[in-house]
């Protein structure tokens, strides 16, 4: 399968999310108690997702993932506990746009980097996924996840 990939420049976006660790193995059940704790929280103080849910990865080590978790907001809001206002930050992205289940997105990131490499571009090491559709109600290989690598 081939990805468009693309620069996108982006403004920074006020979050509110959690950093945590996790396994890969673990990712789905972390991801759906954050995304329930944020979205609980956000009930409580009368706000709501300014979009749809993201990931960042700091790392790409399977075993001890190094990651946020969360929702864009529309203004910086109260931290609660774990949960915290952050942003994603502005500047250049290179972005591609992977359909299928989460399970299967490796491709998309190995062409994604080879596309980086081969325009002249340097990746920061930070990735950001944005989750396009619900996989309640998505069969798998309809999900779309915006792949986002932030660039030197």
């Amino acid at each position: 399968m081939t990805y468009t990939c693309e620069i996108e420049e982006r403004k920074a976006q006020d979050v509110l999310s959690v950093r945590t660790r996790a396994s890969v193995q673990d990712l789905p059940q972390v991801m759906g108690k954050v995304y329930g704790n944020i979205a609980q929280y956000l009930g409580e103080i009368g706000e709501y997702p300014a979009g749809p849910p993201f990931a960042a990865y700091y790392n790409m080590d399977m075993q001890n993932l190094d990651i946020e978790i969360g929702f864009p907001v529309l203004k910086k809001l109260p931290d609660k506990e774990d949960i915290k206002t952050r942003e994603i930050p502005s500047g250049k992205f290179a972005t591609c746009l992977y359909t299928g289940p989460y399970s299967k997105i490796e491709p998309a990131y190995n062409e994604l980097s080879k596309w980086i490499k081969d325009n002249g571009y340097e990746a920061t090491g930070i990735v950001y996924e944005i989750y396009l559709d619900d996989p309640s109600q998505t069969p798998p290989e309809e999900l779309k996840t915006h792949i986002m690598f932030l660039l030197k």
